[in-house]
C-alpha cells in the first residue's frame, strides 16, 4: 500500500468513553486482545497471545520508558503554560548523553498557552533530592510544528534527567481525561 493513498478517515471511528481505560489493569496481562483471524474478529486476554503467533513468527517489543515530558508553570497572574518536550534540540540527539546534561537543555517543544508567554523566562520552584532547583524556560524559537526551548536550572549540577523528573508529569493520551498520577511513571 502506497502510504499517499492512505487516508486519515479510514481510521477514523466511534469509541465510547466507557469503552476507554482510565487506568491500566493491575494484573497488565489480563487486559483485552483484539484478535483478528481468517477474517473473524474475537475478542480475548494479552496472556493467550502466544497461542496466536505462529512459531516461526517474529515478536518485536517496546520496552521505551516515558518521561516526565509535561511541564506546567503557573505565571504570578495564575494563568498556566504547558510546555511538552517532544525532542532534544542540537546535534546530540542519544537520550542517554541529553538527559545527562547538566544547567541547560534545548527541547523542541509544543506549547499550550504560548499566546500567554509574554515574558523572557518562565520560573518555577522545585525539588530535586529533597532540594530547591530554580527553574527556567526561555523561548528562543518557533518553527512550523513546534516551539523551540532553553530550560535553565540552578544550581547546575543536577542532570536534565534529575530535573524533568521532579518538574514534570508523565503525558497522558488526550482521550483519558484525568491528571497524571504517581503510578502513571511505572505503569
Amino acid at each position: 500500500m502506497n502510504p499517499q493513498n492512505i487516508s486519515i478517515l479510514d481510521y477514523t471511528y466511534e469509541l465510547p468513553n466507557e469503552r476507554i481505560a482510565m487506568h491500566p489493569l493491575k494484573q497488565r496481562d489480563a487486559s483485552k486482545l483484539l484478535l483478528y483471524k481468517n477474517g473473524a474478529i474475537e475478542e480475548t486476554v494479552f496472556s493467550s497471545i502466544s497461542a496466536h503467533i505462529p512459531n516461526d513468527a517474529l515478536l518485536v517489543t517496546n520496552n521505551s520508558k516515558v518521561i516526565n515530558a509535561r511541564i506546567i508553570f503557573q505565571k504570578s497572574s495564575g494563568a498556566k503554560i504547558e510546555i511538552f518536550c517532544l525532542e532534544p534540540l542540537g546535534n546530540i540527539k542519544e537520550y542517554q548523553t541529553v538527559m545527562a546534561t547538566t544547567g541547560v537543555s534545548q527541547w523542541k517543544c509544543l506549547v499550550g498557552g504560548a499566546a500567554k508567554w509574554k515574558e523572557e523566562f518562565l520560573e518555577k520552584t522545585i525539588e530535586v533530592n529533597a532540594a530547591p532547583v530554580q527553574l527556567n524556560a526561555k523561548l528562543i524559537g518557533r518553527k512550523e510544528d513546534a516551539y523551540h526551548v532553553e530550560f535553565s536550572w540552578q544550581p547546575a549540577y543536577y542532570s536534565f534527567a534529575e530535573v524533568i523528573s521532579a518538574a514534570g508529569c508523565v503525558p497522558l493520551p488526550p482521550y483519558i481525561k484525568r491528571n497524571a498520577e504517581e503510578e502513571d511513571g511505572s505503569r
